[in-house]
């Protein structure tokens, strides 16, 4: 498996349903090579018993890229922690963070965390089943368990036994109540409590999550914790990630324009329209590819209209791309990208 030297969790997409999907992360991993991406959470169930190969499948340019599964009986688990490991991943993920009913009724994601003991057993079961590393993504706490000794408590059970790293999204869950878009927005962020979580646990690596939107954001978390895991704002604003690698990993290479991205993503969709993959299944990816750019809008509407229609082509997204106009520069300037223009142009 040929991962970067310095593969970890300094900077991370999180896993979003419906958005992180194959496509997506090919295009995402265009901007930085070192980023590490998550697939969509994936159930147990869904693994063994449904269609394996669809849910498991992904490009090896993805790389660092780690499963996330949901579930909470220890065997299944294991099983499917197995499978991903098998399929190449070079993490598996367990969701003890989304609050939707859903899968509450499932006893997966966030419900869990009034149960420490058993994802401790649900860990331990994975660990035992593969050898790449084991990691949790969960909420700083649920309902009325809402407090730094039940998160305390939530991580040294988990941590004894066997996961050394920790997703934590700086949001309580409301599992009554909030759907899972509130869930995002309005429990309040509660960045203090992550690291103290850091400051008592430090030999465990410790990710913080939660309405990060620039990368001086997350070189100010940096001081406090091992890793920042970005969202939303990754996925409609990809070009924050431009400036990953330079800024985040010191790497010496170019910071990649939005033209060096699509141009390079434009054999993928040629690739996958042959295999009879539709147009509108990679476009969708792509609508937050020139924000505030002149033209933008017009990318966007036309990419919109068009993407969908049966037959359509890579011609769809060349002409759209084609409604982008350059920004304006400065007389005798040269319209290139530094790492630090893209990580303070996020809008």
């Amino acid at each position: 498996m040929n991962l970067p030297e310095n593969f970890q969790h300094r900077f991370c997409v999180a896993p979003m349903m419906e958005w992180t999907d194959r496509h997506c992360r090919y295009f995402l991993r265009l901007f930085s090579r070192h980023t590490l991406l998550y697939t969509e959470m994936v159930t147990s169930g869904a693994l063994l018993h449904g269609d394996a190969e669809r849910f498991l499948r992904f490009s090896p340019e993805e790389q660092p890229v780690a499963l996330q599964l949901g579930g909470s009986d220890p065997a299944e688990l294991a099983a499917a922690a197995r499978m991903g490991e098998q399929a190449g991943y070079s993490e598996i993920n367990l969701n003890c963070g989304c609050p939707s009913d859903r899968v509450q009724r499932g006893k997966i994601g966030a419900c869990l965390m009034a149960e420490p003991e058993l994802v401790a057993a649900c860990v331990r079961a994975m660990q035992d089943a593969v050898s790449i590393p084991v990691t949790v993504k969960c909420r700083i706490g649920i309902d009325d368990l809402d407090s730094y000794e039940h998160l305390a408590h939530f991580v040294a059970t988990v941590a004894a036994a066997g996961c050394r790293t920790f997703i934590i999204h700086a949001r309580i869950a409301i599992l009554a109540g909030l759907s899972p878009k509130e869930n995002r927005e309005i429990p309040p962020l509660n960045y203090a409590r992550v690291f103290a979580i850091k400051q008592a646990f430090p030999d465990l690596e410790i990710v913080i999550n939660g309405g990060i939107r620039t990368l001086a954001e997350a070189q100010d978390m940096l001081a406090h914790v091992d890793g920042v895991m970005v969202g939303r704002e990754a996925y409609q604003n990809p070009g924050i990630l431009a400036a990953v690698d330079q800024v985040l990993f010191d790497s010496s290479a170019a910071v990649p324009t939005q033209a060096d991205v699509l141009a390079a993503f434009m054999p993928y969709i040629s690739r996958e329209l042959a295999s009879g993959t539709a147009l509108k299944h990679m476009t969708r990816h792509l609508l937050g590819l020139f924000p505030g750019q002149p033209g933008a809008k017009q990318y966007r509407r036309y990419l919109s209209e068009n993407a969908h229609l049966e037959g359509a082509g890579l011609e769809v997204l060349q002409q759209a791309a084609s409604l982008v106009r350059p920004r304006r520069t400065q007389p005798d300037s040269t319209p290139t990208t530094t790492a630090q223009e893209a990580t303070c142009s996020m809008p």
